[in-house]
């Protein structure tokens, strides 16, 4: 039976993949030996880009993950010139990306379930008429920038501006909105430094 329900499991991450692939909108490129379970949700404004490395895992559904996802992959170009990029190896699950500018993922990254990235505040600062207002990007936008193997633990928020350099973790719940150091622990709301990481993954 667990030979069986390997098989399956198998072949849905393949049909999975080859569906999600086949979906892709206008604007993604790359995206070599990606896997998927379940089907992201990719909406891109026309003119907006995703760059997807090699080997990257997207999970969508709860089978694929321990503590389950809440929902599916969320990955969003709100703006013409919006840029997503996710490096070679890196895993996803449940994550949700919104740039109005740009979102730059390094390469092996893991990020646990259902993690938030956005560049942006979405709506404008000025309280007349925000409901309604057309968003001012510029104003409320600024770049993320999640270096090479960064894992960010699960429902953690990244916010706007905010720089995560290489080899950095951030614990679950964590809302990060200042700049995390290399090889940083980061945890907490607003997330401060915890430790740092040794040269060989120790605890010092």
């Amino acid at each position: 039976m667990s030979w069986l329900a390997d098989k399956l499991q198998g072949l849905d991450w393949h049909l999975s993949s080859a569906i999600a692939r086949a979906r892709f909108p206008k604007g993604v490129s790359g995206g070599r030996d990606l896997r998927c379970l379940g089907q992201p949700l990719i909406m891109l404004e026309p003119g907006a880009t995703l760059t997807l490395g090699t080997g990257i895992g997207l999970v969508s559904r709860s089978i694929g993950t321990a503590l389950g996802v809440s929902h599916r992959v969320v990955l969003r170009g709100l703006t013409p010139g919006a840029r997503i990029a996710i490096g070679d190896d890196s895993g996803l699950s449940g994550t949700s990306i919104c740039a109005a500018i740009a979102v730059t993922i390094g390469k092996r990254c893991l990020f646990g379930a259902d993690v938030l990235v956005f560049d942006t505040d979405f709506h404008n600062h000025a309280p007349e008429g925000r409901r309604f207002a057309k968003s001012e990007w510029a104003a409320i936008s600024r770049p993320v920038t999640i270096g090479d193997d960064v894992f960010i633990g699960t429902r953690a928020i990244v916010g706007k501006g905010v720089s995560i350099g290489d080899g950095a973790i951030v614990a679950a719940g964590s809302v990060v909105v200042s700049d995390v150091p290399p090889r940083a622990v980061f945890g907490g709301n607003p997330a401060r430094l915890l430790r740092m990481i040794g040269p060989t993954g120790e605890w010092p």
